[in-house]
C-alpha cells in the first residue's frame, strides 16, 4: 500500500477541489448575497489543507495498484463529502448543522437529490448554486475528472477509473489511452450540459434556473433552485426538455461517444440494455398514465399523460425533479416507481440504482435456471447482444444483489432503530441508495425531520449506491489490508 502516493494525490485533489469554491464566489458577488467571504474563506482553508497534505509527499510518486485505486477513491469521496460541507456549515443563510451540512454535502456529490433545506425561493443565489454544481462535478464523477490530467500529476490513472466507473463491464475504453477515454466522457457531459441549458433558457428559464437546472439534469441529480423543483416553472416545454435529456443522461456515455465518432445511430439501435432501459420506462410510464386517468387523480388525458411521463421519466433514471407530490399518488403508484429506482440508469452513465444491465442479466440467469430445471445437462449460455458473458460476469452481478440487499436492509433496520417508521425508512435507504433524492411519508418533500444518527447513516448508504457497495464494503475485509 503506497500511503503517502495516497496522501499526495488526495492533496492534490482537495487543491482543485478547492477552487470549484470560485464561480460561487463570483455568483455571490454579481447577486450581492453577502456570502462571498464564506466561499472565500471555505476556498482558503480546502486549499490550505491541501497543502498540508501535499507537502510532506511531494516526492513519492509510486504507480498506483488496484487496491489503492479502490483505497483512494473511497477517501476521496469521503474527503470530498466533508470538504464539501464546509461552505454549508459556515453560512449564516441558510444556518446548518455539521451534520445537516455533511447530508447536503454527500447528497450533492452522489447526485442523490435527497435534502434537507427548505424554503429554497429565499436562499442567496450563491447557496443555490453551489448546490447544483455540487451535483454536477459528481455526475460524472471527479476522480475521472483527475485521471483526465493524471499526467500531470505522475500518477498512472487505469486503477482509479476501475474503482469510479459504474456498472459490471468496467474494463471497457473508449479510447486506448485511459486518459484519453476521461476526456472524452467529459467532452460529452460538457456539451450535453451546454445544449440543455440551452434549450432551458430558450423555453422560458432565467440564465441563472437554466444552468442550474441543466446541471441537476445531466448529472442526474434533482437538486432545484426551487421548493416545487420543476413544477414551480409550470410549463409542458421545459417538463418535455427535462424528460428528454434526463433519458440521454441515463444512457452510457460510452454509445453517446460511438454515435458521435462514426455520425451513426447504430450504436444505439443495436444495445441491448438501452432497449431494456426504454422498454421498462416505456412500460412505467404507460401504467402510471393510466391508472392516473383511472383514478380521476387528472381528469383530463394530456394532464395525466404529461404528469405520467414525468414522473415515471424522473423516478426511473434516479433524477428526483417532480412536478406534483408523487408520494401523494393513489394506489400502488408511489411503491412502484420507488421499485423502479432500484434499476436505474445504464452502465457508464450518471444514473444511480443497480443499473440496467445488472437488472437484464438477472433476468436472463433467471430464466437459464428456469429452463435448466427441463434440462439439466444443457449447456445455456447467458447472452447481451448476441454475445456469451462470462460465468465471472454473472457471478459478480449475484454477489452485488446480495450484498445491495443486506446493506438495505441492515441500514433501514437502524433507521427503524431510531425511532422512523416501516414506509419512512424504507423509502429514505431507497432513494438514497439508489441516488434517487425524494422518498415516500415523511421523506416525501425533504429529510429535515429525520434524527442526526439516520442523516449519516443514509449519507453512508448515499456513498454505498454511488461506489456501487463493493468499492466501499472492501475496504472492510481482512484480504484488503494484509500484505
Amino acid at each position: 500500500m503506497h500511503l503517502l502516493s495516497i496522501q499526495r494525490l488526495l492533496g492534490l485533489l482537495l487543491m482543485m477541489f478547492s477552487l470549484t469554491l470560485l464561480p460561487p464566489v463570483v455568483v455571490s458577488w454579481l447577486y450581492n448575497d453577502g456570502q462571498m467571504v464564506v466561499f472565500l474563506d471555505g476556498m482558503f482553508a480546502l486549499l490550505v489543507l491541501g497543502c498540508l497534505m501535499w507537502l510532506p509527499a511531494r516526492r513519492f510518486k509510486d504507480e498506483l495498484r488496484v487496491r489503492d485505486g479502490f483505497l483512494i477513491v473511497v477517501l476521496f469521496w469521503l474527503v470530498l463529502g466533508l470538504a464539501g460541507a464546509l461552505p454549508f456549515a459556515m453560512s449564516i443563510q441558510p444556518e446548518m448543522s455539521i451534520t445537516d451540512a455533511v447530508f447536503e454535502s454527500f447528497s450533492g456529490l452522489t447526485t442523490t437529490g435527497a435534502t434537507v433545506l427548505t424554503a429554497l425561493d429565499n436562499l442567496p443565489e450563491s447557496v443555490l448554486y453551489y448546490r447544483q454544481q455540487l451535483q454536477w462535478l459528481g455526475g460524472m464523477g471527479i476522480i475521472v475528472l483527475a485521471v483526465a490530467i493524471m499526467p500531470m500529476l505522475g500518477v498512472g490513472g487505469m486503477q482509479l477509473y476501475r474503482a469510479e466507473t459504474p456498472g459490471p463491464l468496467k474494463d471497457t475504453k473508449l479510447t486506448p489511452r485511459i486518459t484519453e477515454t476521461a476526456k472524452a466522457l467529459w467532452y460529452i457531459y460538457l456539451t450535453l450540459t451546454i445544449v440543455c441549458a440551452v434549450c432551458f433558457w430558450l423555453a422560458g428559464m432565467s440564465g441563472f434556473d437554466a444552468i442550474g437546472h441543466s446541471f441537476s439534469t445531466i448529472a442526474i441529480g434533482g437538486f432545484s433552485t426551487h421548493d416545487e423543483s420543476i413544477g414551480f416553472f409550470q410549463s409542458t416545454s421545459i417538463e418535455m426538455i427535462a424528460v428528454v435529456f434526463m433519458l440521454f443522461a441515463g444512457m452510457n456515455f460510452a454509445l453517446h461517444f460511438v454515435a458521435w465518432r462514426s455520425l451513426s445511430l447504430k450504436a444505439y439501435l443495436h444495445d441491448s440494455e438501452l432497449r431494456t432501459y426504454l422498454t421498462v420506462l416505456a412500460l412505467v410510464t404507460v401504467i402510471t398514465v393510466g391508472y392516473l386517468y383511472y383514478t380521476d387523480t387528472f381528469i383530463v388525458v394530456d394532464e395525466a399523460l404529461y404528469a405520467g411521463l414525468f414522473q415515471a421519466v424522473s423516478i426511473g433514471t434516479t433524477t428526483g425533479f417532480t412536478t406534483a407530490d408523487y408520494f401523494q399518488w393513489p394506489g400502488f403508484l408511489p411503491v412502484m416507481l420507488l421499485f423502479v429506482s432500484f434499476i436505474g440508469g445504464c452502465a457508464g452513465s450518471t444514473g444511480g440504482g443497480m443499473k440496467v444491465i445488472r437488472f437484464l442479466l438477472l433476468l436472463k440467469q433467471g430464466h437459464r435456471e428456469t429452463l435448466r430445471l427441463i434440462r439439466p445437462n444443457a449447456q445455456i449460455p447467458v447472452k447481451v447482444g448476441g454475445k456469451p458473458m462470462p460465468d465471472r460476469v454473472i457471478s459478480a452481478v449475484w454477489g452485488f444483489f446480495a450484498a445491495y440487499v443486506a446493506s438495505f436492509v441492515v441500514i433501514m433496520l437502524f433507521l427503524m432503530a431510531t425511532g422512523e417508521d416501516q414506509i419512512t425508512a424504507f423509502s429514505a435507504v431507497a432513494a438514497c441508495m439508489n441516488n434517487l433524492g425524494p422518498g415516500l411519508a415523511g421523506v416525501g418533500k425533504n429529510f429535515t425531520a429525520l434524527t442526526d444518527p439516520a442523516k449519516w447513516a443514509l449519507s453512508f448508504a448515499m456513498m454505498l449506491g454511488r461506489l456501487e457497495i463493493f468499492t466501499l464494503m472492501i475496504l472492510f475485509t481482512r484480504a484488503f489490508w494484509r500484505r
